[in-house]
């Protein structure tokens, strides 16, 4: 079936976000090492990249390393460092001719030097690039994202800068990582989990959450075509009843 002929085009998500799993579980399959299901889902990221500029969607934001993975093997985050830098030096000048920019979320100084300066060199080449923005969470934490948000709106209310009484939503969102960046009208996750895993736990309040069993180097053209359809088939509410919005 071609998922394709079945999508709404007026009604793509402009913002897809992923939390990429099951690469070790694949491997594992496969008779392989987690490092070689890794390196097959850099393939999918591609494709994936390749699907989103085809039907329209302009941003994607792809969790590729939270916080919390640096308490894996120390061999696999290696090969994960090291991975993401062939990655990004092989696919920069690719991006760059479509016109994908890249920016990140998470605390990239907390990276090995060169991946931090790939990724600085990556950033730098396509900033004015407006095809789609490709955004990596790496080092990334929602909770570090939201306590370091309220520190800063802390010191603006200390300064005077900010009263309690004026503090909106708006403001709060403002002072995160993502305050460039309209929240996820849509999250994917691979492999059959089913849950948020410390991820844009803020921006995430209102997204659709789509869950598949397939894992993440399995996860192409058609498994995001088909997640698009499911999405387009939900009715987003935000609060309302379904008669206020057929009104609106």
């Amino acid at each position: 079936m071609d998922y394709k002929d079945t999508i709404d085009l007026q009604n793509i998500p402009q913002h897809v976000a992923f939390i990429m799993d099951g690469n070790g579980r694949w491997a594992k399959k496969q008779g392989q090492h987690r490092l070689f299901g890794h390196a097959a889902g850099v393939e999918s990221v591609k494709e994936v990249i390749k699907t989103a500029r085809e039907i329209g969607i302009s941003f994607l934001t792809m969790y590729a390393f939270s916080t919390e993975n640096w308490s894996r093997p120390s061999e696999e985050v290696e090969g994960l460092m090291n991975l993401l830098v062939e990655a990004i030096t092989n696919e920069v000048d690719e991006m760059h001719q479509n016109g994908v920019r890249l920016l990140t979320i998470g605390d990239i100084k907390g990276l090995p030097g060169n991946c931090y300066d790939s990724l600085m060199a990556a950033m730098e080449r396509t900033k004015d690039n407006q095809n789609l923005t490709l955004v990596l969470a790496l080092n990334y934490s929602a909770r570090q994202e939201i306590l370091e948000a309220a520190k800063k709106l802390t010191e603006l209310v200390q300064d005077g800068s900010k009263s309690l009484d004026q503090i909106q939503e708006q403001d709060f969102a403002q002072l995160l990582q993502t305050k460039d960046i309209p929240d996820p009208e849509l999250l994917i996750r691979t492999s059959g989990e089913c849950r948020i895993s410390n991820f844009l736990l803020w921006q995430l309040s209102y997204t659709e959450l789509y869950f598949t069993e397939t894992h993440w180097p399995d996860f192409r053209r058609d498994a995001l075509l088909e997640a698009i359809c499911a999405y387009q088939k939900r009715e987003r509410r935000f609060g309302m009843v379904s008669e206020q919005i057929k009104k609106a």
